[in-house]
């Protein structure tokens, strides 16, 4: 834990450094405590497990059979919150994410990484930017596919992120009211995938752990490289312990300049034993201290 302990001591230093005056903070700089080489979790020949242990279950469609049956809406990706959109493919910040994707490969290369929970110590640290970008730099290789979900159900937001509808969505479907096929979307390109949070609800608590969310998961998770949840922050409730004990992994953001220390330590202890990956560092400033290298590499 001691990249991910550094990893936070990193945002208490840049906020402390920080004046009230301080210019905007530019996005995703540099993600730190990524396991580099996670030990195997399974023995060659044995069926992939979840995050639960259980075995995936093989998808009873094919990919080209969900793409027909999903809805095909029109996206309009929003370029102020997407590192990839427009066509300036030296952004900065998109560097940042092609790292992160490369040390997700190399854990998943070694045990199972499919489904991965992305959340935060507060709102406002940048987990949703973290899961749109990221699920963005993944469809980029070859023949990769991601399923973007919005677990989040008290404050969805990825659909604006990709201009996207926001119904029907996750809490239609665990309500009954509709079939998985009614909640995903796919976009313009056909490798990414995403299901939206739905019409507001009163219980998110309840719906979450229950045996639908659990079969969307393993209905859909064999027809995805990862499929990516967007988890409300983990301070305020307790829904982000609920999906990672239905993952594979848990990715922690924190936002420099912003994020307690101590408050993002707590945080992070809850899971400790819920195959916490690592700290995403969001919106630390471009300087020497982590943006050099990224800086010379994309030509800034």
């Amino acid at each position: 834990m001691s990249r991910i302990h550094d990893a936070l001591k990193k945002a208490a230093e840049e906020r402390a450094s920080q004046s009230p005056a301080s210019p905007a903070q530019t996005f995703v700089d540099v993600t730190e405590g990524i396991s580099r080489f996670a030990p195997a979790r399974t023995e060659v020949g044995t069926a992939p497990k979840n995050g639960t242990g259980n075995a995936v279950k093989q998808p009873s469609v094919r990919f080209e059979q969900l793409l027909k049956r999903c809805a095909h809406p029109k996206w309009t990706l929003d370029p102020a919150r997407s590192v990839f959109g427009g066509t300036d493919s030296k952004k900065f910040g998109a560097e940042p994410f092609r790292t992160l994707r490369s040390r997700l490969s190399q854990i998943a290369a070694t045990r199972v990484l499919k489904r991965i929970v992305i959340t935060s110590s507060v709102p406002a640290e940048g987990k949703t930017f973290v899961a749109a970008n990221l699920a963005q730099s993944i469809i980029r290789q070859p023949d990769r596919r991601v399923l973007l979900i919005d677990a989040d159900l008290r404050a969805s937001r990825l659909h604006v992120a990709l201009g996207a509808p926001s119904t029907p969505g996750l809490t239609d479907y665990l309500r009954g009211e509709v079939d998985e096929y009614a909640i995903i979307q796919s976009g313009p390109d056909e490798n990414l995938c995403f299901i939206p949070g739905g019409n507001e609800v009163s219980n998110p608590s309840e719906l979450l752990p229950s045996d639908r969310m659990r079969h969307l998961l393993d209905v859909v998770t064999p027809m995805f490289d990862f499929v990516i949840l967007d988890s409300p922050p983990a301070t305020p409730v307790h829904d982000p312990i609920v999906l990672a004990d239905l993952c594979d992994g848990v990715l922690f953001v924190v936002r420099a300049g912003t994020t307690d220390f101590e408050v993002a330590e707590r945080a992070v202890a809850e899971f400790r034993e819920k195959n916490l990956l690592g700290v995403v560092l969001n919106g630390a400033e471009q300087g020497a201290a982590y943006g050099e290298y990224y800086n010379h590499y994309t030509g800034r």
